[in-house]
Protein backbone atom coordinates (compact mmCIF):
# COMPACT_ATOMS: atom_id res chain seq x y z
CA UNK A 1 0.00 0.00 0.00
CA UNK A 2 2.84 2.28 0.49
CA UNK A 3 3.36 2.61 -3.13
CA UNK A 4 0.47 4.35 -3.89
CA UNK A 5 0.64 6.60 -0.94
CA UNK A 6 4.08 7.96 -2.05
CA UNK A 7 2.04 8.82 -5.53
CA UNK A 8 1.41 12.35 -4.26
CA UNK A 9 4.47 12.98 -2.82
CA UNK A 10 6.46 11.92 -6.13
CA UNK A 11 4.29 13.84 -7.96
CA UNK A 12 5.13 16.87 -5.67
CA UNK A 13 8.56 16.47 -5.87
CA UNK A 14 8.21 16.03 -9.92
CA UNK A 15 6.72 18.89 -10.28
CA UNK A 16 9.72 21.05 -7.79
CA UNK A 17 12.32 19.76 -9.88
CA UNK A 18 10.94 21.00 -13.13
CA UNK A 19 9.11 24.74 -11.42
CA UNK A 20 12.53 25.14 -9.07
CA UNK A 21 15.28 23.60 -10.64
CA UNK A 22 14.32 23.94 -14.95
CA UNK A 23 14.62 19.90 -15.37
CA UNK A 24 12.17 18.43 -18.25
CA UNK A 25 9.26 16.61 -17.35
CA UNK A 26 10.16 14.05 -19.48
CA UNK A 27 13.30 13.92 -17.83
CA UNK A 28 12.49 13.67 -14.26
CA UNK A 29 8.88 11.37 -14.65
CA UNK A 30 10.20 8.18 -16.13
CA UNK A 31 12.66 7.15 -13.06
CA UNK A 32 9.46 8.38 -10.71
CA UNK A 33 6.90 6.03 -12.62
CA UNK A 34 9.81 3.18 -11.93
CA UNK A 35 8.76 3.75 -8.24
CA UNK A 36 5.08 3.24 -8.27
CA UNK A 37 3.16 0.06 -9.39
CA UNK A 38 2.02 -0.48 -13.07
CA UNK A 39 -1.95 0.39 -12.25
CA UNK A 40 -0.38 4.00 -10.91
CA UNK A 41 1.66 4.75 -13.53
CA UNK A 42 -0.77 6.41 -15.47
CA UNK A 43 -2.52 8.52 -12.56
CA UNK A 44 1.41 10.09 -11.51
CA UNK A 45 1.78 11.01 -14.50
CA UNK A 46 -1.49 12.24 -15.05
CA UNK A 47 -0.93 14.24 -11.85
CA UNK A 48 2.37 15.56 -12.83
CA UNK A 49 1.09 16.99 -16.67
CA UNK A 50 -2.28 18.26 -14.99
CA UNK A 51 -0.35 20.84 -12.31
CA UNK A 52 2.13 21.79 -14.82
CA UNK A 53 -0.84 22.84 -17.12
CA UNK A 54 -2.61 24.65 -14.38
CA UNK A 55 0.17 25.53 -12.47
CA UNK A 56 -0.99 29.73 -12.07
CA UNK A 57 -4.52 28.98 -11.06
CA UNK A 58 -2.78 27.10 -8.43
CA UNK A 59 -0.30 28.87 -7.14
CA UNK A 60 -2.93 31.94 -7.23
CA UNK A 61 -5.29 29.46 -4.78
CA UNK A 62 -2.06 29.02 -2.81
CA UNK A 63 -1.54 32.53 -2.11
CA UNK A 64 -4.95 32.86 -1.19
CA UNK A 65 -5.55 30.18 1.18
CA UNK A 66 -2.00 30.40 2.88
CA UNK A 67 -1.08 33.55 4.77
CA UNK A 68 2.92 32.83 3.84
CA UNK A 69 4.59 30.87 1.02
CA UNK A 70 6.02 27.43 2.16
CA UNK A 71 10.60 28.18 1.37
CA UNK A 72 13.71 26.36 2.13
CA UNK A 73 12.85 22.35 2.71
CA UNK A 74 9.57 22.53 3.27
CA UNK A 75 8.71 23.55 -0.32
CA UNK A 76 7.81 20.49 -1.62
CA UNK A 77 4.88 20.76 0.70
CA UNK A 78 4.26 23.80 -1.31
CA UNK A 79 3.75 21.78 -4.58
CA UNK A 80 2.10 18.46 -2.72
CA UNK A 81 -0.94 20.92 -1.50
CA UNK A 82 -1.10 21.84 -5.38
CA UNK A 83 -1.35 18.57 -6.00
CA UNK A 84 -4.31 18.11 -3.82
CA UNK A 85 -5.74 21.16 -5.46
CA UNK A 86 -5.84 19.66 -9.01
CA UNK A 87 -7.51 16.23 -7.60
CA UNK A 88 -10.48 17.93 -5.98
CA UNK A 89 -11.03 20.65 -8.98
CA UNK A 90 -9.85 18.40 -12.12
CA UNK A 91 -9.84 14.57 -11.45
CA UNK A 92 -13.21 11.96 -10.22
CA UNK A 93 -10.88 10.73 -7.10
CA UNK A 94 -13.45 11.00 -4.57
CA UNK A 95 -12.94 14.03 -2.71
CA UNK A 96 -11.90 12.17 0.71
CA UNK A 97 -9.76 9.53 -0.68
CA UNK A 98 -7.69 12.92 -2.59
CA UNK A 99 -7.20 14.38 0.45
CA UNK A 100 -6.14 11.37 2.60
CA UNK A 101 -3.51 10.73 0.28
CA UNK A 102 -2.39 14.08 -0.05
CA UNK A 103 -1.83 14.69 3.66
CA UNK A 104 -0.26 11.00 3.75
CA UNK A 105 2.41 12.37 1.22
CA UNK A 106 4.07 14.63 4.15
CA UNK A 107 4.36 11.43 5.99
CA UNK A 108 6.78 10.02 2.78
CA UNK A 109 8.87 13.14 2.56
CA UNK A 110 9.02 13.75 6.46
CA UNK A 111 7.23 16.35 7.09
CA UNK A 112 4.38 14.43 9.11
CA UNK A 113 4.86 17.58 11.29
CA UNK A 114 2.89 19.82 8.52
CA UNK A 115 -0.04 16.88 7.50
CA UNK A 116 -2.09 19.58 9.83
CA UNK A 117 -1.46 22.32 8.00
CA UNK A 118 -2.00 20.74 4.27
CA UNK A 119 -5.70 18.66 5.91
CA UNK A 120 -6.37 22.17 6.43
CA UNK A 121 -5.88 24.22 3.42
CA UNK A 122 -7.46 21.25 1.49
CA UNK A 123 -10.15 21.61 3.70
CA UNK A 124 -10.40 25.38 3.75
CA UNK A 125 -10.50 25.43 -0.18
CA UNK A 126 -13.52 22.73 -0.17
CA UNK A 127 -15.48 25.00 2.32
CA UNK A 128 -14.75 28.20 -0.41
CA UNK A 129 -14.14 26.04 -3.58
CA UNK A 130 -17.55 28.38 -5.53
CA UNK A 131 -16.19 31.90 -4.84
CA UNK A 132 -12.65 31.12 -4.68
CA UNK A 133 -13.31 29.42 -8.36
CA UNK A 134 -15.82 32.59 -9.52
CA UNK A 135 -12.77 34.36 -8.13
CA UNK A 136 -10.16 32.80 -10.12
CA UNK A 137 -12.15 33.20 -13.66
CA UNK A 138 -11.75 37.26 -13.16
CA UNK A 139 -7.53 37.16 -12.53
CA UNK A 140 -5.03 37.03 -15.06
CA UNK A 141 -4.43 33.20 -13.86
CA UNK A 142 -7.29 32.41 -15.60
CA UNK A 143 -4.94 31.73 -18.83
CA UNK A 144 -2.82 29.75 -17.45
CA UNK A 145 0.89 30.93 -18.82
CA UNK A 146 3.42 32.68 -17.76
CA UNK A 147 2.51 36.39 -18.78
CA UNK A 148 5.52 37.13 -20.88
CA UNK A 149 4.89 34.32 -23.04
CA UNK A 150 0.93 35.94 -22.75
CA UNK A 151 2.06 39.20 -24.14
CA UNK A 152 4.42 37.31 -26.69
CA UNK A 153 1.55 35.56 -28.31
CA UNK A 154 -0.78 38.64 -28.02
CA UNK A 155 1.50 40.78 -30.40
CA UNK A 156 2.14 37.99 -32.50
CA UNK A 157 -1.82 37.01 -33.04
CA UNK A 158 -3.71 40.06 -32.07
CA UNK A 159 -7.20 38.42 -33.14
CA UNK A 160 -6.25 34.60 -32.13
CA UNK A 161 -4.02 35.12 -28.86
CA UNK A 162 -7.16 33.60 -26.72
CA UNK A 163 -7.90 30.61 -28.93
CA UNK A 164 -4.20 29.47 -28.77
CA UNK A 165 -3.83 29.76 -25.18
CA UNK A 166 -7.52 27.71 -24.54
CA UNK A 167 -5.62 25.18 -27.21
CA UNK A 168 -2.25 25.20 -25.28
CA UNK A 169 -4.60 24.23 -22.46
CA UNK A 170 -6.50 21.27 -23.52
CA UNK A 171 -5.25 17.89 -23.97
CA UNK A 172 -3.47 16.87 -27.12
CA UNK A 173 -5.16 14.21 -29.86
CA UNK A 174 -3.47 11.36 -30.28
CA UNK A 175 -1.93 11.74 -33.89
CA UNK A 176 -0.67 8.30 -35.87
CA UNK A 177 1.34 8.20 -39.14
CA UNK A 178 0.64 5.20 -41.15
CA UNK A 179 3.72 3.35 -42.64
CA UNK A 180 2.66 3.33 -46.57
CA UNK A 181 5.52 0.89 -47.25
CA UNK A 182 3.20 -1.80 -45.57
CA UNK A 183 -0.49 -0.26 -46.39
CA UNK A 184 -2.48 2.71 -47.53
CA UNK A 185 -3.58 5.18 -44.84
CA UNK A 186 -7.39 3.05 -46.19
CA UNK A 187 -6.41 -0.26 -45.19
CA UNK A 188 -5.04 0.35 -42.02
CA UNK A 189 -7.81 2.23 -40.99
CA UNK A 190 -9.79 -1.06 -41.49
CA UNK A 191 -7.99 -2.58 -39.24
CA UNK A 192 -7.98 -0.14 -37.09
CA UNK A 193 -11.79 -0.90 -37.37
CA UNK A 194 -11.81 -3.99 -36.95
CA UNK A 195 -9.38 -3.64 -33.51
CA UNK A 196 -12.37 -1.94 -32.42
CA UNK A 197 -10.74 1.55 -32.75
CA UNK A 198 -11.94 4.74 -34.25
CA UNK A 199 -9.85 6.78 -36.54
CA UNK A 200 -10.12 9.90 -38.85
CA UNK A 201 -7.70 10.78 -41.89
CA UNK A 202 -6.59 14.13 -41.95
CA UNK A 203 -7.44 16.19 -44.98
CA UNK A 204 -3.78 17.65 -45.72
CA UNK A 205 -1.38 15.35 -44.68
CA UNK A 206 -1.10 12.02 -46.32
CA UNK A 207 0.22 9.66 -44.24
CA UNK A 208 -1.90 10.85 -40.60
CA UNK A 209 -4.74 9.63 -38.60
CA UNK A 210 -6.21 11.16 -35.30
CA UNK A 211 -7.33 8.33 -33.11
CA UNK A 212 -10.79 9.50 -31.68
CA UNK A 213 -9.26 8.27 -28.29
CA UNK A 214 -6.34 7.66 -27.34
CA UNK A 215 -5.20 3.90 -27.02
CA UNK A 216 -2.28 2.28 -26.03
CA UNK A 217 0.49 1.71 -28.51
CA UNK A 218 0.51 -1.88 -28.69
CA UNK A 219 -3.23 -1.96 -29.27
CA UNK A 220 -2.65 -0.61 -32.51
CA UNK A 221 -2.97 -3.01 -35.49
CA UNK A 222 0.87 -3.92 -36.32
CA UNK A 223 2.59 -1.28 -33.97
CA UNK A 224 5.24 -3.72 -33.30
CA UNK A 225 5.89 -4.37 -36.97
CA UNK A 226 6.25 -1.08 -37.59
CA UNK A 227 2.84 -0.28 -39.34
CA UNK A 228 2.45 3.05 -37.58
CA UNK A 229 3.81 5.51 -35.25
CA UNK A 230 3.18 8.14 -33.07
CA UNK A 231 3.69 10.91 -34.74
CA UNK A 232 1.59 14.21 -34.51
CA UNK A 233 0.11 15.65 -38.07
CA UNK A 234 2.18 18.89 -38.06
CA UNK A 235 5.58 16.89 -37.52
CA UNK A 236 4.04 15.04 -40.15
CA UNK A 237 3.91 17.93 -42.07
CA UNK A 238 7.71 18.36 -42.70
CA UNK A 239 8.33 15.11 -45.15
CA UNK A 240 5.03 16.06 -47.02
CA UNK A 241 6.70 19.17 -48.32
CA UNK A 242 10.09 17.84 -48.13
CA UNK A 243 8.73 15.35 -50.58
CA UNK A 244 11.77 12.85 -50.58
CA UNK A 245 12.95 10.79 -53.73
CA UNK A 246 14.76 7.67 -54.04
CA UNK A 247 18.53 7.72 -54.50
CA UNK A 248 18.98 11.07 -52.94
CA UNK A 249 21.18 11.97 -50.29
CA UNK A 250 19.15 13.71 -47.67
CA UNK A 251 19.91 15.24 -44.22
CA UNK A 252 18.28 15.69 -41.10
CA UNK A 253 19.60 17.61 -39.00
CA UNK A 254 18.15 18.30 -35.51
CA UNK A 255 17.03 14.73 -36.11
CA UNK A 256 15.86 13.24 -32.29
CA UNK A 257 13.78 11.45 -31.73
CA UNK A 258 13.96 10.18 -35.49
CA UNK A 259 10.27 10.33 -36.07
CA UNK A 260 11.06 12.69 -39.23
CA UNK A 261 14.28 10.44 -39.95
CA UNK A 262 12.07 7.32 -40.12
CA UNK A 263 8.98 9.43 -42.15
CA UNK A 264 11.51 10.17 -44.76
CA UNK A 265 12.64 6.41 -45.34
CA UNK A 266 9.12 5.57 -45.52
CA UNK A 267 8.48 7.72 -48.15
CA UNK A 268 11.83 7.27 -49.91
CA UNK A 269 13.15 3.83 -48.76
CA UNK A 270 16.49 3.92 -51.46
CA UNK A 271 17.00 7.63 -50.28
CA UNK A 272 20.72 7.44 -48.40
CA UNK A 273 19.85 9.30 -44.67
CA UNK A 274 22.06 10.93 -42.59
CA UNK A 275 20.27 11.59 -38.96
CA UNK A 276 22.55 14.31 -36.87
CA UNK A 277 21.84 15.40 -33.69
CA UNK A 278 23.31 17.27 -30.91
CA UNK A 279 22.52 15.22 -27.88
CA UNK A 280 23.91 11.62 -27.36
CA UNK A 281 21.06 10.89 -25.31
CA UNK A 282 18.14 11.48 -27.64
CA UNK A 283 20.07 10.07 -30.45
CA UNK A 284 19.54 6.29 -28.83
CA UNK A 285 15.79 7.07 -29.63
CA UNK A 286 16.65 7.44 -33.07
CA UNK A 287 18.08 4.28 -33.21
CA UNK A 288 15.43 2.43 -31.95
CA UNK A 289 13.22 4.19 -34.27
CA UNK A 290 15.27 3.04 -36.71
CA UNK A 291 15.18 -0.42 -35.41
CA UNK A 292 11.36 -0.83 -34.65
CA UNK A 293 10.64 0.12 -37.97
CA UNK A 294 13.75 -2.41 -39.77
CA UNK A 295 15.35 0.96 -41.68
CA UNK A 296 18.79 1.61 -42.02
CA UNK A 297 20.23 5.54 -42.08
CA UNK A 298 23.64 7.13 -41.00
CA UNK A 299 23.17 8.31 -37.43
CA UNK A 300 25.75 10.85 -36.07
CA UNK A 301 26.10 13.28 -33.55
CA UNK A 302 27.39 16.86 -34.14
CA UNK A 303 26.59 20.51 -33.99
CA UNK A 304 24.39 21.84 -36.60
CA UNK A 305 26.56 24.99 -36.46
CA UNK A 306 29.69 23.28 -37.61
CA UNK A 307 28.80 20.77 -40.13
CA UNK A 308 32.14 20.21 -41.69
CA UNK A 309 33.00 18.45 -38.38
CA UNK A 310 30.29 15.73 -38.97
CA UNK A 311 30.01 15.96 -43.10
CA UNK A 312 33.39 17.37 -44.17
CA UNK A 313 32.29 18.98 -47.39
CA UNK A 314 29.66 16.51 -48.62
CA UNK A 315 26.59 18.43 -49.97
CA UNK A 316 23.06 17.15 -50.08
CA UNK A 317 19.72 16.91 -52.30
CA UNK A 318 17.67 17.52 -49.42
CA UNK A 319 17.51 18.89 -45.83
CA UNK A 320 15.20 18.70 -43.20
CA UNK A 321 15.93 21.00 -40.75
CA UNK A 322 13.84 20.96 -37.45
CA UNK A 323 15.54 23.82 -35.80
CA UNK A 324 15.71 23.67 -31.88
CA UNK A 325 13.33 26.71 -30.72
CA UNK A 326 10.94 27.68 -27.97
CA UNK A 327 8.25 24.66 -28.20
CA UNK A 328 6.03 27.42 -27.82
CA UNK A 329 3.50 25.31 -30.84
CA UNK A 330 3.63 21.79 -28.48
CA UNK A 331 2.61 23.25 -25.10
CA UNK A 332 -0.28 20.95 -24.52
CA UNK A 333 1.63 17.98 -25.07
CA UNK A 334 4.89 19.68 -22.95
CA UNK A 335 3.31 21.84 -20.61
CA UNK A 336 6.60 22.05 -18.45
CA UNK A 337 7.72 24.42 -21.49
CA UNK A 338 5.56 26.86 -20.22
CA UNK A 339 7.64 26.72 -16.58
CA UNK A 340 11.27 26.34 -18.28
CA UNK A 341 10.92 28.58 -21.05
CA UNK A 342 12.20 32.21 -20.70
CA UNK A 343 11.79 35.41 -22.38
CA UNK A 344 15.12 36.30 -23.04
CA UNK A 345 15.43 32.29 -24.72
CA UNK A 346 13.80 33.38 -27.84
CA UNK A 347 16.43 36.37 -29.15
CA UNK A 348 18.88 33.44 -27.91
CA UNK A 349 16.80 30.52 -29.76
CA UNK A 350 16.88 32.87 -33.19
CA UNK A 351 20.25 33.73 -32.94
CA UNK A 352 20.66 29.88 -33.05
CA UNK A 353 18.78 29.19 -35.80
CA UNK A 354 20.30 31.78 -37.64
CA UNK A 355 23.93 30.26 -37.22
CA UNK A 356 22.70 26.46 -37.87
CA UNK A 357 20.83 28.08 -41.05
CA UNK A 358 23.74 29.68 -42.48
CA UNK A 359 26.57 27.05 -41.88
CA UNK A 360 24.34 24.19 -43.62
CA UNK A 361 23.09 25.95 -46.60
CA UNK A 362 26.20 25.31 -48.21
CA UNK A 363 26.09 21.96 -47.60
CA UNK A 364 22.99 22.07 -50.28
CA UNK A 365 23.49 21.41 -53.76
CA UNK A 366 22.51 23.52 -56.14
CA UNK A 367 18.81 22.73 -57.38
CA UNK A 368 18.81 21.25 -54.08
CA UNK A 369 15.72 21.59 -51.43
CA UNK A 370 16.61 22.65 -48.13
CA UNK A 371 13.26 22.66 -45.22
CA UNK A 372 13.11 25.00 -42.45
CA UNK A 373 10.57 23.70 -39.56
CA UNK A 374 10.24 24.80 -36.07
CA UNK A 375 7.12 23.64 -33.61
CA UNK A 376 6.90 27.70 -32.44
CA UNK A 377 4.63 29.89 -33.07
CA UNK A 378 6.61 33.07 -32.69
CA UNK A 379 7.49 35.13 -35.89
CA UNK A 380 10.72 35.36 -34.17
CA UNK A 381 11.69 31.83 -34.97
CA UNK A 382 9.49 31.70 -37.78
CA UNK A 383 8.81 34.49 -40.67
CA UNK A 384 11.48 36.91 -39.75
CA UNK A 385 14.22 34.21 -39.50
CA UNK A 386 13.43 33.47 -43.20
CA UNK A 387 12.86 36.80 -44.06
CA UNK A 388 16.62 37.31 -42.71
CA UNK A 389 18.17 34.62 -44.39
CA UNK A 390 16.52 35.60 -47.98
CA UNK A 391 17.74 39.21 -47.56
CA UNK A 392 20.98 37.51 -46.88
CA UNK A 393 21.02 34.66 -49.27
CA UNK A 394 19.65 35.74 -52.70
CA UNK A 395 20.70 32.55 -53.78
CA UNK A 396 17.54 31.31 -52.16
CA UNK A 397 14.20 31.03 -53.31
CA UNK A 398 10.86 30.31 -51.28
CA UNK A 399 8.28 27.97 -52.80
CA UNK A 400 5.16 26.65 -51.92
CA UNK A 401 5.21 28.23 -48.59
CA UNK A 402 3.89 31.80 -48.50
CA UNK A 403 5.55 34.56 -50.09
CA UNK A 404 9.05 37.12 -49.46
CA UNK A 405 6.77 39.65 -48.02
CA UNK A 406 5.17 37.28 -45.66
CA UNK A 407 7.42 34.31 -45.71
CA UNK A 408 5.96 30.39 -44.70
CA UNK A 409 3.18 28.66 -43.54
CA UNK A 410 2.34 28.73 -39.68
CA UNK A 411 0.44 25.68 -38.20
CA UNK A 412 -1.22 26.80 -34.96
CA UNK A 413 -2.49 24.28 -32.10
CA UNK A 414 -5.96 23.79 -32.61
CA UNK A 415 -8.39 21.15 -30.68
CA UNK A 416 -8.85 18.30 -33.49
CA UNK A 417 -5.38 19.24 -35.20
CA UNK A 418 -1.67 19.13 -35.21
CA UNK A 419 0.61 21.09 -33.28
CA UNK A 420 1.60 24.74 -33.57
CA UNK A 421 4.10 23.95 -36.58
CA UNK A 422 6.02 26.60 -38.89
CA UNK A 423 8.00 25.31 -42.68
CA UNK A 424 9.72 26.87 -45.36
CA UNK A 425 10.69 25.49 -47.87
CA UNK A 426 13.45 26.87 -50.05
CA UNK A 427 15.36 26.24 -52.98
CA UNK A 428 19.16 26.93 -54.18
CA UNK A 429 19.00 28.75 -57.61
Amino acid sequence: MKKSLNLRSLAAQAIEQVVEKGQSLSNVLPPMQQKVADKDKALLQELCFGVLRTLPQLEWLVGKLMSRPMTGKQRTIHYLIMVGFYQLLYTRIPAHAALAETVEGAVAIKRQNLKGLINGVLRQFQRQQEELMAEAAKHESRFLHPSWLIQRIKKAWPDRWQSILEANNQRPPMWLRVNRQHHSRDEWLKLLKEAGLEGHPHLQYRDAVRLDTPAPVHALPGFDQGWVTVQDASAQGCVDLLDPKDGESILDLCAAPGGKTTHILEAAPAAKVMAVDVDPQRLKRVHENLQRLGMTAEVKQGDGRFPSQWCGKQQFDRILLDAPCSATGVIRRHPDIKWLRRDRDIAELAELQKEILDAVWPHLKMGGTLLYATCSILPEENSLQVAGFLSRHPEAKLVETGTPEQPGIQNLPAEQEGDGFFYAKLIKI
